[in-house]
């Protein structure tokens, strides 16, 4: 088994592109948006790796998840989205905190197949891979073969809207798969609007609220980081704490911008690399967010790849 913390080109992840709203086409199948975080396993002679997106290791994290994988019915390795499951039934990111303190229940949604048995399966059409994935997957609580729909993307991004999924994926029916890639095979059609950000400081606390008040949240642009606004609402006490915790082993005596912003004066500035994830209403003129709400922390990603996400307006994709 490769223990290496970077993942091996051929074992990346394939990537989807946001786009700006569903759409019909017999060509496509449609999934749910797992709110989770992504996760290929490599299972070879009955032993187990679990990689993030950015590579690490994380088997040690979630063992109960590698353990449960060891049935899967030969050598594989499967691509998937790893959620905690709410009391509603829903995944939801924030939950995910969480599971490393046994507090959610931990599923592994997997989608897709890319090696079987030494075999490469990564030019194959997506439903024979997917059909393949279903047949060696092992019935276990902790595992999960993510469906499809083919055709009515339109309906099923309505189910998911009444449902408060963050979202779903498209994805072409015959698409190889493209590890590393961020292609128009597989697309992501989201409820609500959500970005990845990287917090570079953090204001001095207000009235009763303990550690901070609000973070600083920057994207890289140009080699550059580029100050996007301050979130200060989504926090709980014990997170305040934690993040805290972390911040404050990271401070910086200087801005990492490269033009003054608000709140200078009572900001303590830190290294940029933490990476977390905001919902907000709508980008503002100065391109700024406008109404974020703080979800939780990323560890699946890395700070200088944190860029704005623009969506993709696409007439028909299938087309």
């Amino acid at each position: 088994m490769n223990r290496a913390s970077t993942l091996p080109k051929r074992l990346q992840p394939m990537l989807a592109t946001l786009t700006d709203a569903p759409f019909d086409d017999p060509a496509w199948v449609f999934e749910d948006k797992f709110d989770g975080f992504r996760m290929v396993s490599e299972i070879r002679r009955g032993k187990v790796a679990l990689y993030s997106r950015n590579g690490k290791i994380i088997s040690h994290s979630y063992t109960e998840i590698a353990k449960a994988l060891e049935n899967v019915k030969g050598d594989a390795v499967l691509d998937g989205e790893l959620v905690a499951i709410g009391p509603d039934g829903v995944s939801h990111f924030q939950l995910l905190q969480n599971a490393l303190r046994h507090e959610a229940k931990l599923l592994y949604c997997t989608f897709d197949l890319m090696f079987a048995d030494g075999e490469d399966l990564r030019a194959l059409p997506l439903l024979e891979r997917k059909k393949r994935l279903k047949a060696i997957l092992p019935r276990h609580k902790l595992i999960a073969f993510s469906n499809h729909r083919k055709g009515s993307g339109k309906q099923f991004f309505a189910e998911a809207e009444r449902r408060h999924l963050e979202g779903i994926m498209a994805k072409r029916a015959d698409s190889p798969y493209a590890s590393g890639s961020r292609t128009a095979d597989w697309l992501k059609v989201k409820t609500a609007q959500r970005q990845e950000v990287v917090i570079a400081g953090f204001t001095a606390p207000r009235r009763t609220r303990p550690f901070f008040g609000a973070l600083v949240l920057a994207v890289r642009e140009d080699d550059a980081w580029q100050y996007i606004g301050h979130v200060g609402t989504g926090f709980s006490h014990q997170t305040l704490e934690e993040l805290y915790g972390k911040l404050r082993r990271l401070k910086s005596a200087k801005s990492p911008f490269p033009a003054k912003v608000k709140d200078e004066r009572v900001t303590t500035w830190v290294r940029p690399s933490l990476v977390a994830e905001v919902r907000f209403a709508e980008w503002t003129s100065k391109g700024e967010l406008r109404q974020p709400v703080y979800l939780g922390l990323r560890t699946d990603k890395k700070a200088k790849d944190v860029t704005r996400e623009r969506p993709r307006s696409l007439a028909h994709p299938g087309g």
